[in-house]
């Protein structure tokens, strides 16, 4: 019995030694993809940081799963790009104004909760006064989103005062005047549009027709991807 009971410790020994690595080996994959995102703050410090997620000032009205910090993280490609374009904008005389970078899966996880929940309608009238949530999956909000890549952006213009260029609709205003060339918007908010959708072309960022404040790094560092570490 003892000899039996020896045997079968060392096969457990044995399973627990070949499983481990494996699973250690992703988390220090993890963490050496983390360390290839920069925190923009410190290499744009004259750009402004608005990041809705970690205040309660946003669509779901309270702070959001995976922001233990109002940092703007992204990929170091991405992140080179970016830099291209706040040049490009303050040799215009204007400035970046930044309100989501990389988002952890987590976030948008509790994005999909607060749409499913029915009853919670506080920030209706703000930022989806014509849809109801049930309308909201899909183009506006998805169960997987591109910023968990840290490829993507949401961000506006100032001028050199800080006051927001007018853009014809609020951030995260979930309606089709949200979207780029919606006919709604007066001559001027679609200029200003498109001072920012070319200021960001131009570095290489990819625009999303359905909302005017949404960049995409190409080629993207991690297509397919989905990270979930938290801002912090």
């Amino acid at each position: 019995m003892l000899l039996k009971f020896c045997f079968k410790s060392i096969s457990l020994l044995t399973a627990i030694y070949f499983i481990s690595p494996a699973v250690n080996a992703e988390e220090v994959g993890t963490k050496t993809k983390r360390n290839e995102f920069v925190d923009i703050a410190t290499i744009m410090p004259t750009a402004i940081f608005d990041i809705r997620y970690y205040s309660a000032n946003n669509f779901v009205g309270q702070p959001v799963d995976g922001y233990q910090a109002p940092k703007c993280l992204l990929h170091k490609t991405a992140a080179k790009g970016l830099q291209q374009a706040h040049k490009q904008a303050q040799k215009a005389g204007y400035n970046l104004k930044i309100f989501d970078c990389y988002r952890p899966q987590r976030a948008v996880d509790h994005f999909v909760r607060w749409v499913n929940d029915e009853s919670d309608v506080k920030t209706k009238a703000e930022y989806y006064p014509n849809l109801g949530k049930d309308k909201l999956l899909g183009g506006y909000i998805a169960a997987k989103s591109g910023h968990s890549r840290g490829s993507t952006i949401d961000l506006t213009l100032t001028d050199a005062n800080g006051k927001e260029l007018n853009m014809g609709s609020l951030f995260d205003m979930f309606d089709t005047i949200s979207n780029t060339d919606d006919e709604r918007i007066t001559a001027s908010e679609k200029a200003n549009r498109y001072l920012l959708k070319n200021i960001m072309m131009a570095a290489g960022f990819a625009p999303y027709s359905m909302e005017w404040w949404h960049f995409t790094y190409k080629p993207q560092a991690y297509p397919n991807t989905y990270f979930d570490f938290v801002v912090q």
